[in-house]
């Protein structure tokens, strides 16, 4: 499997975890005490770490490290975008299309010659 392929499948899996870790507690752990909630995130966010740190030591094999920022910041949308529309009932809004144009752009600039 090409490296920049297995580096793009760490960073969406760490995304997943990491989206969770950020904002799952506000609709899951919502009636619960901070430390509560801090607990769970930091329990999440480890296994995201673990997915996160060999994915940007393989990407920078092949990627520079904007690309891999660039890359990671897509990746990022791509992931939050579904998760607020499913897990948190958050409505569709023309803002994602936006945003996600504005991310195409940074693409192009970041991978261009």
């Amino acid at each position: 499997m090409p490296i920049a392929l297995q580096t793009i499948l760490l960073l969406v899996a760490s995304n997943l975890f990491m989206t969770f870790a950020w904002y799952g507690h506000l609709r899951y752990l919502h009636g619960r005490p901070l430390w509560v909630a801090v607990l769970v995130s930091w329990g999440i966010a480890f296994f995201e770490y673990m997915l996160m740190v060999p994915a940007n030591r393989l990407g920078s094999s092949r990627l520079d490290l904007t690309q891999l920022k660039v890359l990671q910041e897509v990746i990022t949308l791509s992931v939050f975008v579904p998760f607020a529309i499913l897990v948190m009932k958050q409505s569709v809004r023309l803002n994602f299309l936006w945003a996600g144009l504005c991310l195409c752009g940074a693409v192009y600039f970041a991978f261009r010659k």
